[in-house]
């Protein structure tokens, strides 16, 4: 297994090699800018002070249909990488050759995790392989449930609302763990573009969004959660997703 993890480095290597010159740069940059930001303040640091904070929820007071809705459809093998989906990789890598730039990222939920702790949203080669550093300590350091817990306390959900206690509080006036099926649908796919499919701005995308969930959970999360009434209600086919 450790073998075919180091090719799939490898591979991973490479494929920045393709799109970027000089990929030493490329390489040097990303690893001088995790160990700068983790030497200014450790990880373990910046956890606890995200942890610390009066919004943060922890996992078990968190609805298990919107864990399970977005794992689905963020990062269905969440629960069987260790921080990188080469499979993903592999799919953004081709589509990052094509346009000779960083247009998909494959990035897992421990890779956002990674971003959202410590990085900007600039899209560069650099700044990923900061990330893979980043998301190979997160892995190390905590579980996967607590890599879900943190990533979902510190996520934008758009309109203002920073984490998912904000979240289920802003929009439908519920704590995190009474949220509906409905709207721990609606909430999980927000992350994805939280102001494009905030439910109070645009209520039709994140409906449209909200079926993608849905969907996504019908294929890889527990079918038992799905709320068939809830379904039937809103006249939604899973077949026809």
């Amino acid at each position: 297994m450790k073998k075919i993890y180091k090719y799939l480095t490898a591979f991973m290597i490479i494929t920045i090699m393709l799109v970027s010159i000089p990929t030493g740069k490329v390489l040097i940059d990303g690893y001088r800018r995790y160990k700068e930001v983790t030497n200014h303040v450790s990880l373990q640091d910046k956890v606890k002070k995200i942890q610390n904070s009066d919004n943060y929820v922890s996992i078990e007071n968190i609805d298990e249909d919107f864990l399970t809705g977005i794992v689905s459809v963020e990062d269905h093998r969440f629960y069987k990488h260790k921080g990188l989906d080469f499979i993903g990789i592999g799919r953004a890598a081709i589509n990052n050759i094509k346009e000779g730039r960083i247009v998909q990222g494959g990035s897992t939920i421990t890779q956002q995790l990674a971003k959202n702790i410590y990085l900007n949203g600039n899209r560069n080669f650099s700044r990923k392989v900061t990330e893979l550093f980043l998301a190979k300590d997160i892995e190390k350091l905590f579980s996967k449930d607590e890599i879900l817990e943190i990533y979902v306390n510190i996520i934008n959900y758009g309109n203002g609302y920073m984490g998912i206690k904000e979240a289920s509080k802003g929009y439908f006036n519920v704590n995190a763990n009474n949220l509906s099926f409905e709207e721990a649908s609606i909430l999980a796919g927000l992350p994805q573009c939280p102001e494009g499919y905030n439910p109070k701005k645009h209520y039709e995308r994140s409906i449209k969004r909200q079926k993608q969930v849905i969907a996504a959970v019908d294929k890889y999360g527990e079918k038992n959660l799905l709320n068939q009434d809830y379904l039937l209600a809103v006249g939604y086919d899973l077949y026809s997703a």
